[in-house]
């Protein structure tokens, strides 16, 4: 089999297990890249059904054309789609830019609050998520199933191990599991998963007339475009052959500190 065959059975299998192992389950889906080949993933690990809700945190600083292009995959797949969103802090007025709050902060109330809300709700055990090793440093230190405490808080240090696809899926009473099936995968993997299944994605990923296109996608005051000429995934695949920039170099909360992300990520971020 080639290589992304590979990937791709690999992450089937710990979708498949993380459903076996795991009562009431849900999958992040931010709309970007790596969650869309996600939930790609998961409707082919169970012949086109999904079976779980996917849960979407909504900021409410979304660039537009995101959550136009969310519903109509919910429309034409049928998927059941949960929204989160904190209005109690989107009401107070404090959120970046226009409030106080830093960056950073403004993703902690926004997206990690909200997560907690929707997960506490719907006593949700379990949360699929589309992070990859090679995106960011944090994450690099991730397991396919890394255990959180009830607060959503990640101890980086007590992480178990895996070894030869062998994976610690018996956790204590009230733990709380974050299973990353794309952990092994590259953002150049992804794309050409992207060709390969020809996926559906967001047209933000390719450049307009300007010349700019977004790499990574988040909220619209902290996340900017790149300069690129790349117009279709076989253009975004070979530019990703030979660029030396990071993949979060266009996402403004990453800057405001050295440890700013790990801060979050220990606190429940995704």
């Amino acid at each position: 089999m080639d290589y992304l065959s590979n990937l791709e059975n690999q992450s089937i299998y710990i979708l498949r297990e993380a459903f076996n192992k795991f009562e009431n389950l849900a999958m992040l889906w931010s709309i970007g890249k790596d969650s869309t080949v996600l939930l790609w993933l998961a409707r082919k690990a169970f012949l086109g059904h999904l079976p779980f809700p996917l849960v979407h945190v909504d900021t409410s600083y979304k660039i537009p054309s995101m959550i136009e292009y969310r519903d109509r995959l919910v429309r034409q797949w049928n998927i059941q789609l949960i929204v989160g969103k904190n209005q109690t802090v989107l009401d107070s007025g404090v959120t970046f830019p226009n409030g106080r709050a830093t960056r950073v902060e403004c993703c902690g109330t926004l997206k990690k609050d909200a997560l907690k809300a929707v997960l506490d709700q719907h006593h949700y055990t379990g949360v699929i998520v589309g992070v990859r090793r090679d995106e960011e440093p944090t994450r690099a230190k991730e397991r396919y199933f890394s255990p959180r405490d009830k607060n959503m808080e990640w101890n980086v240090e007590d992480q178990p191990p895996e070894l030869w696809d062998q994976f610690k899926t018996d956790f204590e009473q009230g733990t709380h599991i974050r299973i990353h099936p794309l952990l092994h995968w590259t953002e150049l993997n992804v794309w050409e998963y992207i060709e390969r299944e020809n996926i559906p994605v967001i047209p933000l990923y390719f450049a307009g007339a300007n010349g700019e296109r977004y790499r990574s996608l988040g909220c619209a005051p902290c996340t900017f475009p790149i300069k690129s000429e790349a117009r279709t995934v076989r253009q975004i695949i070979e530019e990703l052959r030979h660029t030396r920039t990071s993949e979060r170099s266009g996402r403004a909360q990453d800057k405001e500190s050295e440890d700013a992300f790990e801060k979050l990520r220990r606190d429940g971020y995704m």
